[in-house]
């Protein structure tokens, strides 16, 4: 690699991470805001989930576009518009004054971000080409650390009783600005990092390899979104801490989650993708289990951190591989198997509180222990080809 090229690399890579750290920090200052928007429009929690569905139909609906529009133009060509539009589509859902309104607006952003999504990581595996050694675990660990600098924000502008409109409004200007420079630093189109020629890729097939791929990144999200959604509720409901420790569960889960994948790359390089997922696996899957057959309100919260520290590299993985499966329809493989893992975000915390009604919560997130150990299992598709 040339040293002009390396330059464009390492330009790029920050340019990249600024882009995941943008997703993140938009997901959580909405995540942080959503409560303002529900008082504002008198919702009850019922119809709050219509508008929060909205945009998961938003997000299957746009990578069905996303990545065929990723493989036409080009990565380079497709993430700064896409994020630009991800950190401002978001911002009329802070001012809409009915509910139907508000599920429209939530319904484009879904559409928005998919394509942010699909870009973005199409790019980062461009760059991870490059780089010629794994970096995309990386990328992931920003979006982490915008998610908590977006939930920040969105917890001071509360704090200073300045509305949710607002706070949207506040973060997307800035975000706005520096997509605008990072996207000067993007891989131009004709980069020689892979065989893929913008405009050149037909419409990638469904085969079992996606299927299976999809189905490990489901596997995944279950177990973030049970993560988000239940890890508090098992310690205060079932284990009976208090409300401070069980807020521990879910802080301990993300901290480790953000710490293995900054650390997930250099565990790649050194042991391969398939070694480090079926590691990861068995970590995540021993660590919820204990927590789930011990019953100990220490040795859960330990046990949910080994659950974040498993499961923070495996999606990244999968994401990579199918991104150099088929160089020419990068695009198109990560927005399949996106498709089918961010099912798991949306289906899981149903799956969970379904099961939880009829056998108990400890019984139901048993369900992501043994989603993990499936992936343990799996971890040999991802052997590079």
């Amino acid at each position: 690699m040339s040293t002009t090229t390396t330059q464009q690399a390492v330009n790029a890579r920050r340019a990249v991470s600024f882009f995941f750290a943008l997703l993140g920090t938009v997901s959580g200052v909405w995540a942080a805001r959503i409560p303002a928007v529900k008082n504002t429009l008198g919702l009850t929690d019922g119809q709050l989930s219509y508008g929060l569905l909205a945009i998961a139909v938003g997000l299957i609906v746009g990578m069905r576009f996303a990545g065929r529009l990723t493989d036409r133009l080009g990565s380079a060509r497709v993430i700064v518009p896409a994020g630009i539009g991800t950190a401002l589509a978001i911002v009329p859902a802070g001012y809409m004054p009915t509910l139907p309104a508000l599920i429209a607006v939530l319904f484009l952003y879904g559409v928005v971000n998919a394509s942010l999504d699909v870009s973005m990581n199409a790019h980062g595996v461009e760059v991870e080409r490059a780089y010629g050694r794994p970096i995309m675990s990386s990328f992931h660990g920003m979006f982490s650390i915008g998610g908590l600098l977006g939930a920040g924000i969105g917890g001071l502008f509360a704090l200073l009783g300045l509305g949710a409109g607002t706070t949207l409004a506040a973060t997307a200007v800035p975000l706005v600005v520096i997509s605008l420079y990072a996207g000067r630093h993007l891989l131009p189109a004709s980069a020689p990092t892979g065989d893929r020629t913008p405009g050149t890729a037909g419409r990638a097939p469904w085969n079992g390899w996606i299927v299976l791929m999809g189905v490990v990144a489901f596997a995944g999200l279950v177990g973030e979104g049970a993560a988000v959604d239940w890890t508090s509720v098992y310690l205060f409901e079932d284990l009976r801490a208090s409300e401070s420790v069980a807020a521990l569960g879910f802080a301990v889960f993300s901290t480790a989650m953000t710490v293995g994948r900054f650390a997930g790359d250099r565990l790649a390089l050194r042991h391969g993708p398939v070694r480090l997922v079926r590691v990861s696996g068995v970590i995540a899957a021993l660590g919820l289990g204990g927590a789930l057959l011990v019953g100990n309100v220490p040795v859960a919260v330990v046990g949910f951190g080994l659950f974040g520290l498993g499961l923070a590299t495996i999606v990244p993985q999968v994401f990579s591989a199918a991104g150099n499966h088929d160089p020419a329809r990068a695009g198109q493989a990560i927005a399949q198997v996106a498709t089918v893992g961010y099912a798991g975000l949306v289906a899981g915390p149903a799956i969970i509180g379904g099961v939880s009604e009829l056998a108990g919560l400890p019984a139901a997130l048993a369900i992501p222990a043994v989603l993990a150990a499936f992936m343990a299992a799996s971890a040999g598709a991802l052997r590079p080809r």
